[in-house]
Parts: C-alpha cells; structure tokens; sequence
C-alpha cells in the first residue's frame, strides 16, 4: 500500500516540477560522495541515518513535510520503540471532532505520519513567499543524483558571481537549476548538537540528511539487495548443476556412438 501511495504521490507533487539535474546545460558536474548503501551489498549507515533524522526533525520539518513517513517506519534506521513512542508523543496531530464538531489536536502515536508543518498548500505558500516546499518523503527519487544532489544542494550556497543580480527572496545556490532558489542556507555549522559528539559541519549535516531521505524513499532497499544476491547465487548455481548435467548426458552419448563404430 506504502508503495502505491509513493507512487501516486510522486506523480502528483514532483512530475510537474521535474528532476532537476545538476549536470544540465551550464551546470557545474555533482560532487560525488561515497555512500554506504550504493553498490550490490550496500547497506544504511544507521548512525548516520539517525543523525540525518534528527537534521529533519530539528531544521528541515519547519518548512518540509514528510507525508508518507510514519513514526514506526524509524524503527529502520535503528531506533528503539521507546525513542519512536517519544518523538511521536513530542508531536501534535490532528484528533478527532469533539462533540460541537470542532477539530481537536492530540500527541503523536507511532502509528502516525509525521506531522506537516502547514495545515495545506496556501498556508504553506503565505508562509514561503508564494514559494511551496515540497514534501521530502520521496525527493531522493525526485531528483536526479539522488543522494549526491541532495548533499550538493544544501553546501551549495556561494556568493553569486561577478554581475549577477540575486532578486530580494531569492538566494544563489551552484547546484540549483536555475541557481534561484527561495529557500535560504538551511545548514549551519552547528545546527544541531549531535548525540553521539559527531562534529555537526555543515557538510556533515548534509550528507547524513542525505542519507536519512535516501531511507525514506528506499526503505526496502537492504531486503531488495539481499534478495537479489540470493537470488543470482541460485541462478549461478543452477548454471553449474546444469553444465554439469549436460556433460554427463553428452559424454554418455559419445560413448554410445564410439562404441557403435567400434
């Protein structure tokens, strides 16, 4: 059900919007990063995809939601079921109607998808100069180079160069189509205070951010992997079984018509 969900909302919010490449015409290459889940056996740095949430969770989610993510679904990136109760309870979602048929808020349960930081879409674009943030459940898929794009994007803020006008609400970024983006610098060093004394640069903080959306949007990824090396480890091993088995039919054969000319 998640997927189709994904699916559909992908669709809807990023088809118009487009994957906006980085190495398009008149835009520098993506600085490549080394990830630990790229390749055949790659898997999540969990300690990074935590970090990476408390990124989100701490700087990001004032401005992007994360619609398809629910609280329990950070059990995947190694958190306990007592730090999800906690985060989720730490939240206020909407409850149900009261009986004058008002709407009413409650705290968060596991079971709940994050909480959005705007009740709709003119509300969040009253809030962000006409600008809407898109959701972050997907954008590692939304965007062409991935997890590379989204670390290059949040270190990409530079002064713009010689001659170039940045208009008021607007800010210059290298890897942004365009380069006009609305939304400011995000990232700081120090943003956040990592639990696990991991020193929070700003590079830091992008590519562990990175690597916690990349889990959002690939959140099958490790069991996709292993069940695909299982399964060209049976495939190998019915190529040997069967050359095996061939030899020994044909052998039998030539044996047969040796004998016959004999």
């Amino acid at each position: 059900m998640r997927v189709l969900q994904a699916a559909a909302f992908g669709a809807l919010v990023f088809g118009t919007a487009g994957a906006a490449s980085a190495q398009e015409e008149g835009m520098p290459p993506l600085p490549k990063a080394s990830w630990s889940f790229n390749g055949p056996f790659g898997t999540f740095d969990r300690a990074s995809a935590q970090r990476g949430f408390q990124v989100y969770n701490e700087v990001c989610s004032s401005c992007h939601s994360m619609k398809l993510m629910s609280y329990r679904n950070l059990a995947g990136i190694g958190l306990t079921e007592g730090q999800i109760r906690a985060i989720a309870a730490s939240k206020t979602v909407p409850g149900e109607l009261n009986d004058q048929g008002e709407p009413t808020t409650r705290p968060g349960l596991p079971s709940d998808h994050f909480a959005s930081p705007y009740p709709n879409e003119k509300a969040a674009r009253a809030a962000n100069n006409g600008a809407l943030p898109p959701d972050h459940s997907l954008i590692e898929k939304a965007r062409v180079g991935g997890a590379n794009y989204i670390r290059a994007l949040m270190i990409g803020y530079v002064e713009p160069p010689k001659g170039v006008k940045v208009p008021d609400g607007l800010y210059y970024n290298q890897w942004f189509q365009g380069h006009l983006i609305h939304m400011p610098a995000p990232l700081a060093d120090g943003s956040v205070t990592y639990a696990d004394g991991t020193k929070a640069t700003v590079d830091q903080e992008a590519r562990d951010v990175a690597t916690f959306l990349t889990f959002a949007s690939n959140p099958e990824m490790e069991q996709r992997k292993h069940l695909g090396v299982r399964i060209v480890g049976f495939l190998a091993l019915m190529c040997g079984v069967t050359y095996l088995v061939k030899r020994q039919v044909w052998s039998d054969v030539h044996k047969s018509s040796h004998d016959e000319v004999r």
